[in-house]
């Protein structure tokens, strides 16, 4: 999986090429008012697909917030859609404001991709999570702990991407994908992870540490 070191999102230069070229047109025969729109139309475009560098904490026990954004469910559940058996789930909820490209929680290796298509509810519900369309991602860490991170589309997403591929061997931090628009990303621990963040708390794709794992899990 290909690593990008640039300030915006590679899915994100259709739509900023087209603002802008709609922009330079309205520049060119529409009133002052429309050319304004645009512009404001196409700073907001490359905003939303802002990909700033983040510094990962080098600790492999650290399970790093795969999604800028505000979490929204901590709790264990049986959901066997992703996990065998009891998990820890935890959910960040990304605005429109939030930057949206998705980063790897815990270095492993990819074992399975799964996307379901889906309803469009706002991504802040719990019927989100059982209806609306889905990308999932599982995988197993070097020492077999298996886990499952979720990109769920919203209300105003629709578009999921996900760069990830089946065996994969990927770093914690490590950009994966993103979802268009606001949306979130359910990620599903093992039961006994210890958490580190609170429910309504603001969290950073890539640096925040969302829990810990036991070192003395079972595989």
């Amino acid at each position: 999986m290909k690593q990008q070191h640039i300030p915006l999102a590679r899915e994100g230069y259709p739509f900023i090429a087209l603002s802008g070229f709609i922009t330079f047109i309205l520049a060119l025969t529409g009133p002052v008012v429309l050319v304004f729109v645009g512009l404001i139309v196409t700073l907001f475009v490359i905003y939303f697909f802002r990909d700033p560098a983040r510094v990962t904490p080098n600790d492999p026990e650290a399970v790093i917030c795969p999604a800028d954004g505000k979490i929204i469910c901590i709790k264990e559940i049986d959901d066997d859609r992703f996990f065998t058996g009891k998990s820890l789930k935890i959910s960040i909820f990304m605005n429109v404001f939030n930057v949206h490209v998705n980063r790897i929680p815990l270095a492993g290796t990819v074992r399975e991709i799964s996307f379901k298509p889906g309803k469009f509810y706002s991504a802040d519900k719990d019927k989100a999570a059982l209806h609306n369309e889905y990308c999932a991602v599982s995988l197993v860490t070097a020492t077999g702990i298996p886990y499952t991170v979720v990109q769920v589309a919203g209300l105003i997403a629709r578009r999921i991407v996900c760069r990830a591929e089946i065996d994969d061997k990927v770093a914690a931090g490590d950009r994966y994908g993103l979802i268009r628009f606001g949306s979130r990303v359910d990620l599903y621990l093992p039961p006994g992870t210890k958490v580190e963040v609170a429910l309504r708390e603001h969290v950073r794709a890539g640096e925040t540490i969302l829990a810990r794992l036991e070192v003395n899990q079972d595989s």
